[in-house]
């Protein structure tokens, strides 16, 4: 799915800001569409069942979905940046995991009593138009074991650092990394703390550079030297950029 369209990210920012009341509807819909192309919500490839609107039995605007949502208990977005072998903010069932592993990115709605996952795919309807489509699943309860914004920034430090001196040893060009977080990330919505800001920069800088990096003209030695400081630094990369869309749920401390 992305980088053509980094949906997942935009749309917690962007729906969490809503939802507390720092933009309206349209401010965060615009946003995110902004970023990732005109977005529609529907049905899973099996049919599905939306416990707010009913059978899901054709595509809705974002906008209307997000309202649908609202009034049916909707309290917030959650964001879930897997990889094969790191289910990052997935509860199941295995059906959606293996949906948002195979995109990379899908969002959590969180509602009174359930939760439903959205897993974003290409949509194309002719030459002319690109935009997104959120598949509906049925999805577990939020993870409770995710990182803060503070616990994360000090992961992606030591990694970086780790990045670093792996680099720093080896002759040639860096290992390719996947640019599935190319451009995921980046700027968050009104109402986030100035760190998550920070933090949510910093992660998609470096997502940038794993995504430019490149093997060629490496040995497999060099590559094996260098290749698990930038998995690890995969790994902070997409847990930094978690916590910081999480971070508006965190307390303020004073």
């Amino acid at each position: 799915m992305p980088p053509e369209s980094p949906v997942s990210p935009p749309l917690v920012a962007w729906g969490n800001a809503w939802l507390a009341g720092h933009v309206g509807l349209d401010e965060a819909v615009d946003r995110v569409e902004a970023a990732a192309g005109p977005a529609v919500v529907g049905p899973a490839a099996s049919p599905a069942v939306d416990p707010v609107v009913g059978p899901v039995v054709g595509d809705l605007p974002l906008r209307a979905y997000l309202a649908e949502l609202r009034s049916g208990g909707l309290t917030e977005l959650r964001l879930a940046l897997p990889a094969p072998g790191d289910p990052l903010g997935l509860s199941g069932p295995p059906a959606f995991n293996a949906a948002a592993v195979e995109a990379g990115q899908a969002v959590i709605a969180v509602l009174s009593g359930h939760c439903l996952g959205l897993v974003p795919s290409p949509d194309l309807r002719g030459s002319s138009y690109v935009g997104v489509r959120l598949a509906v699943h049925p999805s577990g309860p939020v993870r409770l074991d995710l990182p803060s914004v503070a616990e994360a920034e000090r992961e992606l430090s030591i990694a970086m650092r780790s990045a670093t001196d792996a680099l720093a040893s080896v002759d040639g060009p860096a290992p390719e990394r996947p640019d599935r977080l190319g451009r995921l990330g980046g700027e968050l919505a009104p109402g986030y703390p100035g760190r998550a800001h920070r933090v949510s920069t910093l992660a998609t800088r470096l997502a940038a550079v794993l995504r430019a990096a490149d093997e060629r003209g490496l040995t497999s030695g060099q590559i094996a030297a260098s290749g698990e400081a930038l998995r690890e630094l995969d790994r902070a990369v997409r847990r930094a950029l978690v916590a910081a869309h999480h971070s508006i749920f965190e307390p303020v401390r004073p």
